[in-house]
């Protein structure tokens, strides 16, 4: 197993037949968190997509988290990745506690510590609150509270500032933090360089599909 969390070597990734991410080379290790910044389009959530084991490379040799993500192996870590997106990732028809509960059994969590976590981000009083029904910024409160709660080993993060009120933009520093004292890596991407880089320990651009 690397020592790297993340070892990427000319990788590729299509959707259909576009190629969207060609030829790259990165590495991340333990306490390392890495902002990749670029324009529209230039393939920064497909690389998370990549990373998140939801798209499989079409080219090179890609590792995360010890596993090959090419073979059946990739989905033995997915429990211990997170990913914000830049859409919250919630079921509608729960409440935010609900989609916290439903996290955690899947993780094995104690339910608790749903409601421990909604606290921890301010939601403690918005528990039986309907995501539907809920505000943008109030869901990105809850994927805050379930990524504290789950404490992945990888945390990825698009556009983690999107919608956020000053109030909880510190949230997103503290859940980085806390990745990084566990030895976990953080890639995020923004277009806000200026917000992002207290956050990071290094940073990359991503232009035409390719990490430079």
């Amino acid at each position: 197993m690397s020592e790297s969390l993340i070892e990427f070597k000319g990788v590729a990734a299509r959707i259909g037949v576009t190629t969207i991410l060609r030829d790259i080379d990165m590495t991340v290790g333990p306490g390392e968190s890495l902002g990749l910044f670029g324009a529209n389009g230039a393939g920064k959530t497909t690389l998370l997509r990549v990373l998140a084991t939801l798209l499989r490379p079409s080219a090179g040799s890609a590792s995360v988290l010890g596993a090959d993500l090419n073979e059946q192996e990739r989905y033995d870590i997915r429990r211990r990745i997170g990913l914000i997106g830049h859409s919250p990732a919630l079921y509608p028809e729960l409440s935010l506690l609900g989609n916290l509960e439903f996290s955690a059994r899947i993780a094995g969590a104690p339910l608790q510590a749903a409601v421990q976590a909604l606290q921890d981000v301010g939601l403690g009083g918005a528990a039986s609150r309907l995501a539907g029904e809920s505000s943008h910024g109030m869901q990105r409160r809850a994927e805050f509270a379930r990524e504290i709660m789950l404490a992945p080993d990888l945390l990825l993060l698009d556009e983690p500032h999107s919608a956020l009120d000053p109030s909880a933009i510190e949230l997103v520093e503290h859940i980085v933090a806390g990745v990084l004292e566990r030895d976990g890596a953080v890639v995020l991407v923004s277009h806000d360089v200026d917000r992002v880089a207290p956050m990071v320990t290094r940073a990359a651009e991503l232009t035409a599909g390719t990490v430079r």
